[in-house]
């Protein structure tokens, strides 16, 4: 994730692994798990991990729960950096399916997170996919994805 969505946090190992797990979960929410979904939560567990991702381990580990995910993530800039990288995970696909919305909205029920914060991060993070499609070349295909994103 870019340092213009969130600040490089330290993540310590515990942290690394409940992050892990949400993902992990958010992005089976839905029953299948899209290719972008898979290599998003690779390349993110990795990336804060300092090690190669192991899915099938956090597979085994099954979703972690709401309650858990909070305890393991008690700083505040780590639920943050959570959301938000659920949010892009979920919207990644181009489906935010009815399960992941719910998964998610669970995590910031149990984070204390507001429904007016969660709503503004979600705001963020499309605002940041979209400037990511900025650069190209092909209009109707960025307001193809805006309006896919209802930004």
């Amino acid at each position: 994730m870019t340092d213009d969505l969130l600040p490089e946090i330290e993540i310590n190992e515990d942290e690394a692994q409940a992050i892990g797990r949400g993902l992990f979960a958010v992005a089976r929410a839905d029953g299948n798990i899209h290719e972008r979904e898979r290599a998003l939560v690779s390349e993110f567990f990795a990336s804060i991990s300092n090690r190669p991702s192991d899915l099938a381990a956090l597979d085994r580990q099954g979703p972690i729960a709401a309650d858990t995910l909070a305890l393991a993530l008690p700083r505040g800039e780590t639920r943050q950096l959570f959301l938000m990288t659920a949010l892009l995970l979920a919207l990644c696909d181009g489906d935010y399916g009815k399960g992941e919305a719910a998964l998610i909205k669970a995590y910031a029920v149990a984070m204390d997170v507001s429904d007016a914060d969660l709503a503004l991060m979600t705001t963020r993070v499309k605002e940041h996919m979209l400037a990511q499609l900025s650069h190209l070349q092909n209009v109707d295909a960025a307001v193809a994805v805006a309006r896919e994103l209802k930004v």
